[in-house]
């Protein structure tokens, strides 16, 4: 899918910023901070919706991610000056915020340190802050493994690791092989992303998140457990919390942990459904709630 915008935004330090828009130019704006690995492309799904709910959806890829100039050593509060920024570029006064999934630290990132300017966030099968969580056995293995290779393995190891894994993940995989990719997810997940717009937004996105290096990927995963550096007990702006009950990704227990953090946070809880199925079956219903708020 073209974007209706796909443009390169230059910050004060020469940094670049490569952003996407969805949806309708001049509808409501919502900035989308997409998962992880993934990549500005992911906000793609969003984009039917989007029109009919006259919203428009600007989607930035993190740094080191996909077309965004990498920046070393950056932290999880390095990224609402960068959003400001764009915002103030595009002369955006105040704005929403929706995150999915490992997006959603960055919206909650926003929310805190930008109160005057985000109206409301809605975050969907979101990432949970693991460095404050008391048990880690709802997160997904593989997560749990990656932390632990972090802690114990020699960071050129590490970013051996990543740097190997680049030209595999960074491949487009033929469409023959969809249907065996899908059997690696549960039920729910699986019928959601036999969807064609679905697929190319979630696989796709995550093939161009290796674009400009494997650093980029590494970084961002890095930062999920760590110390995000403020309380979500402090935001003061308003929350909408959506989560599959059988989210293998990120349990329903872990969400429901995250949700009594948070002092306005209204908790959606859906029934048989995934990681995936939740944003891409009930994104209309999560963005209209979102612009009513």
């Amino acid at each position: 899918m073209i974007p209706l915008r796909d443009e390169i935004f230059i910050r004060w330090n020469g940094e670049h910023v490569a952003f996407s828009e969805y949806g309708d130019l001049n509808g409501e704006p919502v900035m989308f901070c997409h998962g992880w690995p993934s990549s500005r492309i992911m906000a793609q799904f969003i984009d039917e919706a989007a029109r009919e709910l006259r919203v428009r959806i600007i989607s930035p890829d993190r740094p080191g991610i996909a077309d965004s100039s990498f920046a070393s050593n950056r932290k999880l509060l390095d990224w609402p000056p960068l959003v400001s920024e764009l915002a103030d570029s595009l002369k955006l006064e105040r704005f929403r915020v929706l995150g999915i999934s490992g997006g959603a630290p960055y919206a909650y990132a926003l929310a805190w340190a930008l109160p005057e300017r985000v109206r409301a966030i809605a975050v969907v099968s979101g990432a949970p802050d693991i460095a404050e969580l008391s048990d880690h056995s709802g997160l997904l293995p593989l997560y749990c493994w990656l932390m632990w290779a972090e802690k114990k393995l020699p960071p050129p190891l590490c970013r051996l690791g990543f740097r190997l894994a680049r030209p595999f993940l960074s491949l487009r995989p033929p469409r023959r092989s969809r249907p065996w990719l899908l059997k690696f997810l549960q039920p729910f997940d699986a019928d959601s992303l036999r969807d064609e717009k679905a697929f190319e937004a979630c696989f796709e996105s995550q093939r161009q998140a290796w674009k400009t290096s494997a650093e980029g990927v590494m970084a961002d995963a890095q930062l999920f457990a760590q110390p995000w550096g403020f309380s979500l007990s402090e935001l003061r702006v308003p929350v909408r919390l959506w989560h599959g009950d059988s989210d293998r990704s990120f349990s329903l227990g872990t969400a429901r942990e995250m949700a009594k953090k948070i002092p306005n946070c209204n908790f959606r809880m859906i029934e048989r459904a995934g990681h995936y199925s939740v944003p891409i079956r009930h994104i209309h219903e999560i963005l209209q709630d979102l612009i009513a708020v």
